[in-house]
C-alpha cells in the first residue's frame, strides 16, 4: 500500500484539475484508512474552495466536511472526514 499524505494542496491548479486530483486523493487516503484530510485551496475569491466544497457534498466516501478553524488554515482550507469502513 502507497504512503498517503494527510494534506492535498489544490493552490494555484483550475477548478478541472483540482477535481480530479481531489477525487483520486480522497480514495487513495480512503484505501490507507486515514480518518479524516486537509484539502488546501487557499482563500482566493471563493471559486475553487467552492467547486472542492460541492464535490465533497456529492463523494460517497465523505463522511462530512468543514472549513478549518483558527489554526487550521482558516477558510483557506477544508477538513473532510471520511465514512466508516
Amino acid at each position: 500500500m502507497k504512503a498517503v499524505d494527510r494534506e492535498l494542496r489544490l493552490r494555484h491548479l483550475t477548478v478541472d484539475e483540482a477535481l480530479f486530483r481531489l477525487d483520486q486523493y480522497l480514495n487513495d487516503a480512503f484505501m490507507a484508512g486515514l480518518p479524516c484530510v486537509r484539502i488546501v485551496h487557499g482563500k482566493g475569491i471563493g471559486v475553487l474552495r467552492q467547486a472542492v466544497q460541492e464535490a465533497l457534498a456529492k463523494h460517497p466516501l465523505v463522511k462530512s466536511y468543514r472549513l478549518g478553524g483558527y489554526g487550521e488554515g482558516d477558510y483557506g482550507v477544508t477538513i473532510v472526514e471520511f465514512a466508516s469502513r
